[in-house]
């Protein structure tokens, strides 16, 4: 049984990382906190739900065609609203109101558009068969997830540790003065990094119904938190400490739904008031500072 809890922790805890990382990133460049993060998260899943349902779509090509898509939206929508909320005289808290309202607004379209029913994709969709790990068995879909996160969660790190974008968007996390003066693009990194965030979260909205279980329009609130939850664990502003706070989620959650079920649904706003009260800048919050 422990086994089976570490284990599956674990790869929950990939699957948690990679639903928040895009949240970090998009806060790290930025300092801007989206509060509509987890709405399109639930796109993301409601786009897997049709494609599977009118096109039996493998969520596997969803999440190629969600990738790009949401990568253009997110462009979008920077050029769209953020320029103005920089020359405004308190940004980062007009920006949450901001984002709330987008909230809002998503919650109430796709509620109108998809109903308020319930709504969920056959397991099997990502294999049907088990997987045995450490002699512990597991299905298939929670490996193919956990891989995938991985996977995405890899390809993120060598953005922003290899490529010369991905230093530019490290330089603007460090110092937005300091890049711009540089002649760093602060604008092109910063829509990139809100392309790349929401195309992060919309992947991890696909795989929700896998993982988390059935979707609906309202579900984005809850994500929102439980992603807030992971960032701070690690350490807001450091999109790689998100795996950090993503796998002591995955234990955490997998922990209390296996001895203490009824609680389950407290873990995030646990370990939010711990990790405030013990260490408010995040595990590696120190890490972050020193870099």
């Amino acid at each position: 049984m422990v086994a089976y809890t570490i284990l599956s922790g674990l790869l929950f805890g990939l699957y948690f990382s990679l639903m928040a990382i895009g949240l970090n990133l998009i806060f790290g460049v930025m300092r801007m906190v989206n509060l509509a993060h987890g709405d399109f998260i639930m796109l993301g899943a409601f786009a897997a739900f049709f494609a599977y349902t009118m096109w039996n779509m493998n969520p596997l090509v969803t999440m190629l065609v969600v990738f790009f898509l949401f990568i253009i939206l997110g462009g979008a929508l920077y050029y769209l609203v953020v320029p103005r909320l920089l020359r405004a005289h308190d940004p980062e808290m007009l920006s949450l109101i901001l984002f709330f309202g987008l909230s809002q607004i998503i919650q109430a379209l796709a509620v109108i558009a998809f109903g308020n029913n319930q709504r969920s994709i056959d397991y099997t969709a990502l294999g049907s068969g088990t997987v045995y790990l450490f002699g512990q068995g597991f299905e298939e879909s929670w490996v193919v997830v956990a891989s995938v996160s991985l996977l995405a969660i890899i390809l993120v790190s060598i953005y922003l540790y290899v490529t010369k974008l991905g230093v530019a968007t490290r330089a603007v996390m460090s110092h937005r003065e300091e890049a711009a003066s540089a002649g760093i693009s602060v604008h092109r990194v910063s829509a990139y990094a809100m392309g790349i965030g929401l195309a992060l979260a919309a992947i991890a909205g696909v795989f929700s119904p896998f993982m988390i279980g059935s979707i609906d329009p309202t579900m984005g609130t809850d994500l929102t938190t439980t992603s807030f939850a992971i960032i701070i664990i690690g350490s807001l502003g450091n999109p790689i400490g998100t795996i950090v706070g993503g796998m002591i989620y995955g234990l955490s959650l997998m922990y209390m739904e296996s001895y203490q079920p009824s609680w389950s649904s407290l873990v995030p706003y646990l370990l939010l008031f711990i990790i405030l009260l013990l260490k408010p800048s995040g595990l590696l919050g120190r890490r972050m500072r020193n870099a």
